[in-house]
């Protein structure tokens, strides 16, 4: 009977003991994530390129509250009344507001020296100059075409401005670089200082000096020397026909002296004659 209840004993320890799992497993793996589709993989959108000339300072006057009103424009901004005097007095405002009108798709670009800019040139510089010069000085400062700040790089040098007659003159050369834009024209470097107005056909920028063309230094070629002026063959024709006429008329006044003094000696004979023949009688 002990026994019995020592056995049963036993296995009420060790049973237990036997039936727990053993930690010594290793634990179940962590089930991976599913692999996304290879046509779901896409490569991250590139950032927008900038623009190789970034925008100019932008003057307070910078808006289209004012249309597309140059004069009233330049007045707001201030500082340009010179380039405003000259605008009207070479009636060039006229021909640009026509053209931009015309020309929406291409547009117009001004450069727009200030007051300082046109004290610098020399004095009485503007006045010196014939009107046609004057005119396409004022002409020389506008593009046919319009750019906005950060394209002046598509630009393809030499650039032809409104008073270009002809492919080879009164160009400008644009070079961007950085946050700067210079303008050459071959005898005046200027930069470009600022936004004056800009909407999507009409732009004016500052400039910091007078764009004088290069074509107003140029040499002017000699005159050509004055030719003799030859006397036409007619009025040689009739001169011959002149001196032909002289001639007969002089040989004619001849001929009738000669006839005169020939009718002279011829009576001076008779009388002569008649005298001898009264004296022959007389003697007789």
């Amino acid at each position: 009977m002990k026994q019995n209840i020592f056995f049963s004993f036993l296995l009420v320890l060790f049973v237990p003991i036997f039936s727990t799992p053993s930690f010594s497993q290793s634990p179940a793996a962590t089930p991976k994530a599913p692999a996304k589709p290879a046509h779901a993989t896409q490569a991250p959108a590139p950032a927008p390129a900038k623009p190789l000339v970034p925008s100019l300072p932008q003057s307070p006057m910078s808006d289209s509250s004012s249309g597309q009103d140059i004069i009233k424009i330049l007045r707001k901004a201030k500082s340009f009344n010179t380039l405003i005097r000259l605008l009207k007095t070479t009636q060039i405002i006229n021909q640009i507001n026509a053209q931009l009108v015309t020309t929406k798709s291409g547009g117009l670009t001004i450069f727009a020296p200030d007051d300082g800019a046109f004290s610098n040139l020399k004095a009485g510089y503007f006045n010196s100059l014939a009107e046609r010069q004057q005119k396409e000085l004022i002409q020389f400062h506008v593009l046919p075409v319009y750019v906005s700040s950060s394209n002046f790089d598509s630009l393809s040098n030499p650039v032809l401005t409104l008073a270009s007659d002809s492919p080879k003159g009164y160009q400008i050369n644009v070079t961007a670089y950085g946050n700067s834009v210079n303008i050459s024209t071959g005898a005046v470097n200027a930069t470009l200082t600022g936004i004056v107005y800009s909407d999507k056909t009409l732009a004016i920028y500052h400039v910091d000096k007078v764009l004088i063309p290069l074509d107003f230094s140029k040499p002017k070629p000699p005159a050509a020397a004055p030719t003799l002026a030859k006397a036409p063959k007619a009025d040689k024709e009739n001169s011959s026909t002149e001196d032909d006429d002289q001639g007969d008329t002089n040989k004619a006044a001849s001929g009738a002296n000669t006839i005169n003094l020939m009718s002279i000696q011829g009576t001076k004979l008779v009388s002569l004659g008649v005298a001898l023949v009264a004296l022959v009688t007389i003697s007789g």
